[in-house]
């Protein structure tokens, strides 16, 4: 097959995604296209310009959305030459939520990145706009993402009239359904309802006539209230804690005019559940924002039993006791949301946590203290969780103090018996050691500094790996003896950490620290990949640190874990308006650089945290013995150099 200049592609336009839906949205049902149109609708009803989103399923198989917002802007764009309108429905990043300064378009949006409606175009066999404002009526059409009819004046209407109407016909050739997931819809537009006190949210089915219609003067109360059970079976339901709170224009924990959360939540002895939505974006996963009212709600409730003196002796509190019986909802307004992926289903911003736990915790202190038998119960539901949890780890605790094995000195270990829970860091070099040892959570979270390069026993008979001492030292603060391939799982008995976390610099000596490691666990301690315990933690190797702008944009840090993923970051404050001379680019130099807080919030914290896990795919067992073998084998000199010399080119090193 032939190599040349025209074997080079450039994509254009909506090209890319036609080449690629599943980059841009979900594939299963066109139900996620559709919710871009009226993700649309709520940012001008969030921004108070709306309060009327209508929803029509026709029996041609599409889709229309209309709102009664500001209309999309339809005078030529001055960058781009054509109508404005066109450009939204047209220009991958393109939109109005790029504006966050103060007074733009859209302060809080779920939009990001300007891929929204232009996907819904790409993968339409055919859209159309009417667009009502200032006084005249307007309407186009697309055909596959192109334009088939141009901006045209079809009308005139009143000045105090103004919206959008978008029509779309899926194309089920993009699609595993051609269908929109009825039910899916019907969730989308109650939760808008919720979300949106006051806003009405309708839905018509034009083959069977049937209309619903969503409006709730008192939002999350309301919609929380009616899943939360009755009866008997139910057992202990609490009332329903809400409230809303949101920073100022000087906001002591430092976060931007408008940002932060507004909330429902109560304690159902049956078990706990939620939803979670940023800037009325449902987030299907969760995420930072989920995190942040989890902590909030911990702290709040653990200083409530703590005051009352209600924790009996050696029952220790955490936080998935307290959040085990919660029933939630939340929806968090951040200014600038990171999500994971496009369908923005996890909230990955790490100062989410932080903003909404700051926002709630006060407020719930005062209900709690308010409602003191209310809250006796809500703590006794997690007394008996934490109760039931510690009586579940009796056992194994038994078994780790077993042998006669001394713990290794540097190990800094943790307070938990939960070996399901409790963590081991590896970590490189005694300056990270101290910084993790700072930094973790000490409940479960347990330190063992590495001091210089582990030994390479691949080739390293099993009595004599000991010889060793960080080898040596590793194994014993595991609890467990090495094993060949195929041990029974007993071997694990007395292991006493559920994961396993490798810790290293993010560059080449930290690499070869990490691969050293995972040598000693695939060649004797194998039945740990094989259970999946171990994992490979992924610290940042930039810091984007964006100075203050202004009252409402206070002083913000991004983290990248490498060179891409820097200039996105950079790419994307370059889109949001951010001067140069406001930005600052900082590389570590390795895990000893950074401070207890950044290495926590990076690299430790769960809910901030980006682990790697490792596992062996079936039938991968002789492949992983020969590179094992090609890469760390001391009579493999001559076969590493021709690797090198045929592979190196792929090789991204930062020597």
């Amino acid at each position: 097959m032939s190599y040349s200049d025209s074997s080079i592609r450039v994509l254009k336009g909506l090209e890319p995604v036609k080449e690629r839906p599943g980059m841009y949205t979900r594939t299963d049902s066109p139900t996620h296209i559709i919710q871009e149109i009226i993700d649309n609708a709520a940012d001008e009803a969030l921004g108070g310009y709306s309060k009327k989103i209508s929803v029509t399923l026709h029996g041609d198989g599409s889709v229309s959305v209309e709102d009664d917002g500001r209309g999309i802007p339809v005078g030529i764009h001055p960058g781009e030459g054509v109508p404005t309108v066109e450009v939204v429905f047209t220009r991958l990043h393109a939109g109005g939520k790029f504006d966050k300064k103060s007074g733009g378009a859209y302060s809080f949006s779920g939009g990001l990145h300007g891929v929204g409606v232009s996907v819904t175009n790409a993968l339409s066999t055919r859209l159309e706009v009417t667009v009502k404002r200032d006084g005249k009526i307007h309407k186009m059409a697309f055909a596959a993402g192109h334009v088939q009819e141009p901006l045209v004046e079809v009308g005139s209407v009143g000045v105090r009239h103004s919206g959008t109407l978008v029509r779309a016909w899926p194309d089920g050739s993009y699609f595993d359904s051609p269908k929109v997931k009825r039910a899916e819809l019907e969730r989308l537009l109650r939760a808008k309802a919720v979300l949106l006190p006051g806003v009405k949210v309708s839905l018509l089915d034009e083959e069977s006539g049937e209309e619903k219609v969503w409006q709730y003067a008192d939002g999350l109360v309301s919609y929380l209230a009616e899943t939360l059970p009755e009866g008997e079976q139910a057992g202990y339901v609490s009332p329903i804690f809400s409230g809303e709170r949101y920073a100022g224009i000087t906001d002591p924990a430092g976060f931007s005019e408008g940002e932060g959360a507004a909330w429902a939540l109560a304690w159902c002895e049956l078990g706990g559940q939620g939803e979670s939505y940023v800037n009325l974006i449902p987030t299907l996963l969760g995420g930072t924002h989920d995190a942040g009212l989890r902590a909030g709600v911990f702290e709040s409730v653990k200083e409530f039993v703590t005051h009352h003196g209600l924790l009996p002796g050696k029952v220790n509190l955490q936080a998935e006791d307290v959040w085990r019986n919660v029933r939630f909802v939340l929806s968090a307004r951040i200014l600038d949301p990171q999500f994971q992926g496009q369908t923005k289903e996890k909230l990955s911003s790490r100062d989410a946590l932080r903003l909404v736990s700051t926002r709630i915790k006060d407020p719930l202190d005062s209900w709690l203290n308010s409602h003191v038998e209310e809250g006796k119960k809500i703590a006794e539901l997690a007394i008996r969780a934490a109760q039931s949890r510690q009586k579940s780890g009796k056992v194994i605790e038994k078994k780790k103090q077993s042998g006669a094995a001394v713990l290794p000195g540097k190990l800094t270990d943790c307070e938990s018996a939960d070996i399901a829970r409790n963590e081991i860091f590896l970590v490189e070099g005694d300056s990270a050691g101290g910084s993790a040892k700072q930094g973790r959570e000490r409940e479960f979270q347990a330190i063992l500094p590495l001091r210089g390069k582990v030994l390479n026993t691949w080739e390293v008979a099993r009595g004599e790996i000991f010889g060793n001492n960080e080898v040596h030292d590793i194994a014993v603060a595991l609890g467990i003896d090495p094993h060949e391939s195929g041990a029974p799982d007993k071997v694990l008995e007395n292991l006493r950490y559920g994961k396993v976390i490798i810790m290293a610099d993010a560059d080449v000596d930290g690499s070869h620290i990490q691969t050293l490691l995972l040598t000693l666990f695939f060649r004797h301690f194998p039945k740990l990949i094989e259970k999946g315990h171990v994992y490979i933690g992924q610290p940042p190797l930039y810091s984007v640190k964006v100075a203050a702008q202004g009252k409402g944009r206070p002083e913000r840090r991004h983290y990248a874990l490498d060179e891409a993923e820097r200039d996105q970051i950079l790419l994307r404050l370059a889109e949001d308006g951010v001067r140069e001379d406001h930005i600052h680019v900082g590389r570590f130099k390795g895990l000893g650089e950074m401070n207890p807080d950044q290495l926590r919030e990076t690299t430790m914290l769960p809910d901030t945290r980006r682990l790697l896990p490792l596992f062996l795919p079936d039938g991968a067992m002789d492949e992983a013995i020969r590179m094992f073998t090609l890469l760390m084998g001391k009579g493999e000199a001559a076969g590493r150099r021709g690797w090198m010399e045929s592979k190196g080119d792929l090789v991204e090193a930062d020597i």
